[in-house]
């Protein structure tokens, strides 16, 4: 265990009893409010004036209200552009940005200055989401979000955080919600750079603009990893109670002492995931520490401590203790809920702004009720002790409980009228707020167990229930665009996982179906000759290879034209043996002289430089021979096959001929991408045109697969040479660094490393905007370009 100093401890403890002192305070006025039922009145005059705006009788309004709730980014465009025929949508935009401006930004709405920045970022966002016929999807995919990135000048940072956000993502274990994770962690990140740009001057040089950036986006990462790595993982059941209470005593000791302890020899099943989360998350703290003035990380230290208490507080409630006070129910939710928010801005090193603590102070228990009472069957499925999942155990048995759904209700009127003093934007959003929970948590659990639900927490409040049910059912334009793109976020990480799942499963069978029929059946010996030749070409077959090139001309032929996979199978040999062949031809003294190639040492170091020609001439010949017996297929479109191939073959050896030549020699960035074209890129095309020519493809669906081959070969190439230079040879399967030992000119050689991977992602961009091209959607392809620019070898 990890031990502090008690001075310490006793300084943050006082910090927490302060803390705990006002949230005790806020509770005690929010219980009388409640008590006297002074919501109720306040509350019914405040719809009577809302429901003017919101009870349409419009059928096609309710069904488009409906819409946006489907998992289809069409419809999420069609709803949109329905919006702005009818006149909607700077409404729609309106209401979402002002609710960010409030919970995230901790802003009033009545002040000028936050109006007209709320104006603009409406504006801003119309003119995206209506100007360009892209889907929802193409709008924040990866692509769209590097070019983002390139505009403010931050695409190394982008690149830094999409191997960052891989690495969490791999190392989220099981028994946690992935999805949940990453999207918290994406929206901590989002929320950082939001504070950001909002305290960013108009005036700001780009070069300051994008070092802001920079830094919101790394302290965004820093200060997100606590989500999936502290708070998530302690409540999941992947540690064991002794590693909880061992890391909890750790994480302590950090908040209490400023300083990452030692993690020493971890005592625990767990010791791999937790080293890698200390490492982790120590390097998170360091940098956080080095960008706070001593001031702020005092404060980010105190409002992290009374965050993690309140938790830890929480998080050792058990559900079968009937007798917590309502004081322990709530005052932690008040702590934890306004200490979340309060961190955000302390990590920022921003200045004061008044009001801004108070505020949140006072908003973060409406958010957090808001958020429990739509998780808690959730929370009630893991036992989880909250408001809400408390007095559905125990409302029968205990009648001094505090209905929960009552108090979010008092907290609404509170902060209307005593925070925000009655202004109407303010109410308008809250309330609108307050109804579209209601209506997404009926549509989710369904109207029965709604009303079920329902009637345990209105029991006293039948007549304001029986309004604020009548708006449930019958209000429109009380949507959200977060709760959109929060659904599409979801949607699309469960989606992508799916698809790569698909992608994985597809890559193994169908190699695993590949790799048996590669091997050349031994020919009639001659008196001088026996088979050695044929036992060098299986060598070379035999070793650990991807395998890439015959899995895509599968995916293409069988999967996507319908191809009879039988019939194909001359095509797949013959690809692999071209790439084979290559690959024999690329490693020999007078080219690269690679003494290991996929996990063993090259043909020519277990045979001879003459027998390693030898088998590359004859694997090459042999791919011909496996071409010419498409005999499934029309004669005439098999010639053409074998024209094509024969052609991108000569075309190959241009290319290898080009990186010959270039060694020694500084090429330009247009020569290195000619180069890598006919070196790489006409090898990918090939395996997707050759299995097009068989199914007689359209000429624009070619030229798309073309362009589409064109930059995912270059962006694998770079990569490759990335590899190369940072890669280790036991994982790469090849010996790494021989580039610069052949004196090759590679693009890390001539760009450096940072632009070298900025321009793998330019040609990741450029391969993605082909897709979208393609009339047919491939997501095999998709994530084949994801793991060109992501692998490890």
């Amino acid at each position: 265990m990890f031990t502090m100093n008690k001075v310490f401890t006793k300084n943050a403890d006082e910090g927490y009893l302060l803390a705990e002192k006002q949230a005790s305070h806020y509770f005690s006025s929010l219980y009388k409010q409640l008590s006297q039922k002074t919501y109720v009145t306040t509350l019914t005059n405040d719809f009577a004036s809302w429901k003017q705006h919101h009870l349409g009788t419009n059928r096609l309004l309710s069904f488009f209200s409906r819409w946006e709730q489907k998992d289809d980014s069409q419809n999420y465009n069609k709803y949109i552009q329905w919006m702005e025929k009818k006149g909607k949508l700077d409404h729609y935009l309106g209401r979402s940005v002002s609710y960010i401006y409030m919970r995230d930004l901790g802003k009033t709405l009545y002040e000028p200055e936050t109006k007209s920045r709320i104006q603009h970022v409406v504006q801003s966002l119309k003119t995206k989401l209506t100007q360009t016929s892209d889907s929802l999807e193409e709008k924040f995919d990866m692509s769209s979000l590097y070019r983002w990135a390139k505009k403010e000048g931050i695409e190394s940072t982008f690149i830094w955080l999409i191997h960052k956000l891989k690495t969490v993502s791999l190392h989220i274990p099981k028994g946690m919600d992935a999805t949940h994770a990453q999207r918290k962690l994406i929206k901590i990140i989002a929320g950082v750079v939001m504070h950001a740009i909002e305290e960013m001057e108009e005036d700001l040089l780009q070069k300051e603009r994008s070092r802001q950036l920079d830094e919101a986006i790394r302290l965004g990462y820093a200060y997100g990893l606590t989500y999936p790595f502290i708070d998530d993982l302690l409540d999941s059941r992947v540690l064991s109670e002794y590693e909880k209470r061992a890391y909890s005593e750790l994480i302590r000791t950090t908040l209490v002492t400023g300083s990452v302890p030692d993690l020493g020899e971890w005592k625990g099943e767990n010791k791999e995931l937790m080293t890698f989360i200390h490492s982790e998350l120590q390097q998170a703290f360091d940098y956080i520490k080095v960008y706070q003035s001593p001031e702020k990380m005092s404060s980010f230290l105190e409002q992290s401590y009374v965050f993690f208490h309140s938790q830890e507080d929480d998080r050792m409630k058990d559900l079968e203790n009937e007798k917590y006070t309502n004081e322990e129910l709530f005052i932690p939710v008040i702590l934890k809920s306004a200490s979340s928010r309060l961190i955000v801005r302390s990590v920022l090193n921003t200045p004061e702004d008044e009001g801004f603590e108070s505020r949140t102070f006072y908003y973060g228990i409406y958010n957090q009720l808001a958020d429990d009472f739509a998780d808690m069957f959730d929370d009630m499925n893991a036992c989880a002790v909250t408001p809400y999942t408390y007095y559905l155990t125990y409302h029968d048995k205990r009648d001094d409980l505090i209905n929960p759904f009552e108090l979010y209700w008092t907290v609404i009127s509170h902060l209307i009228h005593n925070i925000y003093h009655s202004d109407p934007m303010t109410c308008e959003v809250m309330l609108d707020r307050a109804i579209n929970g209601l209506k997404r948590f009926k549509q989710r659990i369904g109207t029965k167990k709604y009303n079920e639900v329902m009637k345990v927490f209105t029991a006293d409040i039948t007549e304001f229930n029986h309004m604020i049910q009548q708006f449930v059912k019958k209000a429109t334009d009380v949507d959200f665009f977060d709760k959109l793109l929060r659904d599409h976020i979801i949607t699309t990480i469960n989606s992508n996982r799916e698809e790569q799942d698909k992608f994985i499963k597809t890559v193994r069978e169908v190699r695993n179906m590949i790799n048996p029929i590669l091997k050349l059946p031994y020919e009639i010996p001659t008196s001088i000759q026996e088979n050695s030749i044929v036992d060098a070409a299986n060598y070379s077959l035999e070793g650990d290879g991807k395998r890439l090139r015959p899995i895509m001309t599968w995916v293409i032929g069988v999967d996507v034209y319908g191809l009879d996979m039988t019939a194909i199978h001359p095509l797949l040999k013959s690809l692999e043996y071209m790439h084979t062949a290559s690959l024999i031809f690329d490693d020999l003294p007078a080219q690269d002289n690679a003494p290991i190639r996929r996990g063993r040492p090259t043909l020519h170091q277990m045979y001879t430089t003459a027998t390693a020609e030898l088998t590359g001439l004859f694997l090459t010949q042999k791919a011909v021979k496996e071409q010419a017996s498409l005999d499934m297929f029309d004669p005439k479109t098999v010639l053409n096959l074998i024209q094509y191939s024969a052609q991108m073959t000569a075309d190959m050896c241009k290319g290898q001929a080009m990186d010959l030549e270039s060694k020694g020699k500084k090429l330009s960035l247009e020569q290195l991408n000619e180069m890598c074209f006919y070196k790489t890129g006409l090898a990918f095309e090939a395996c997707l045109i050759m299995p097009a020519i068989l199914a007689h493809a359209d000429e624009k669906e070619m030229e798309d697969l073309k362009t589409f081959a064109y930059h995912a070969g270059i962006a694998f190439q770079i990569k490759d040479d990335l590899l190369d230079f940072e890669g280790e040879s036991n994982q790469l399967g090849k010996l790494a660094g021989i580039d610069a030992e052949n004196n090759s000119s590679t693009f890390v050689s001539v760009l450096g490393v940072e632009e070298a991977k900025k321009e793998m992602w330019e040609h990741y961009c450029l391969a993605m905007d082909a897709l979208q091209e393609m009339p047919r959607h491939i997501p095999f392809l998709k994530h084949l370009l994801s793991y060109f620019v992501n692998r490890d070898r």
